[in-house]
């Protein structure tokens, strides 16, 4: 079974809130992702509401007709936000005050308690529970007794290695190779668990081949490459290099 492509459409609204106006539309945006093949769409309401904003989330549930996916901070206002919403699903991500993207996964062994009242209530809501972590052993098993029902690895440390390069002139570096085999491992040890394994973090068209490749990763939620292409192809022509990226373009 090919991966599900999850596309993240924050910097739609990026674009939006540069002139706090009507446009682009992330209604619009969502629509045409999904009828090239998207698998469902992703967004990240941040304390700051730098680009999501409250209105969005009902907007978007009542139009996205595929999987909705909301990232989010553990905080009481958060948690309460996805109560209201119902969403598909909530991905946990670490939130650091300035930061100009998520910089590394959630620590689950300093945070268990809090991620554990924050499972329970999501999964009370029906919503399935994700957390965003760092392909690392400890933090698997915590997230396991956590009570989530899927990770997402965070893919930072390899796209930052890999950015501009296509596999071919990757695949033999030594520490690249490790980044992989990191991830690949970390990714077995969860479905071994029973966990459902998600990926993403810069990926691209060009880096995405190998990882896609891991019969584990059952998910991708992809953003910031695929809105930057779109400038060029458009956003249809952006999701399906995407989705043929992953090898998940058969299926539609």
């Amino acid at each position: 079974m090919r991966p599900r492509l999850n596309v993240n459409i924050d910097h739609v609204a990026t674009v939006r809130e540069a002139r706090k106006t009507i446009e682009p539309s992330l209604e619009e945006a969502a629509r045409v992702c999904e009828a090239a093949g998207a698998h469902g769409i992703t967004i990240h309401i941040r304390g700051d509401r730098r680009h999501i904003q409250d209105r969005d989330l009902p907007s978007l549930k009542g139009v996205v007709s595929t999987y909705l996916n909301i990232e989010m901070a553990v905080t009481e206002e958060m948690i309460s936000v996805a109560e209201n919403v119902r969403p598909d699903a909530v991905s946990l991500v670490p939130e650091n005050f300035g930061e100009i993207t998520t910089e590394g996964g959630l620590d689950v062994c300093k945070h268990l308690e809090a991620i554990k009242g924050a499972s329970a209530r999501l999964r009370q809501a029906g919503i399935l529970v994700s957390v965003f972590i760092d392909p690392d052993e400890k933090q698997i098993h915590a997230a396991a007794e956590a009570g989530a029902d899927q990770i997402e690895i965070c893919t930072a440390r390899f796209a930052h290695m890999t950015v501009g390069k296509r596999q071919e002139e990757f695949t033999d570096d030594g520490v690249v190779s490790e980044e992989i085999e990191r991830i690949g491992s970390a990714a077995r040890l969860a479905d071994s668990l029973g966990l459902k394994v998600a990926a993403g973090h810069g990926l691209t068209t060009l880096n995405v081949g190998v990882l896609a490749e891991m019969q584990e990763i059952e998910e991708f939620n992809i953003g910031h490459h695929i809105i930057s292409r779109s400038i060029f192809v458009g956003l249809d022509g952006a999701v399906r290099e995407m989705l043929t990226a992953i090898g998940a373009s058969e299926a539609h």
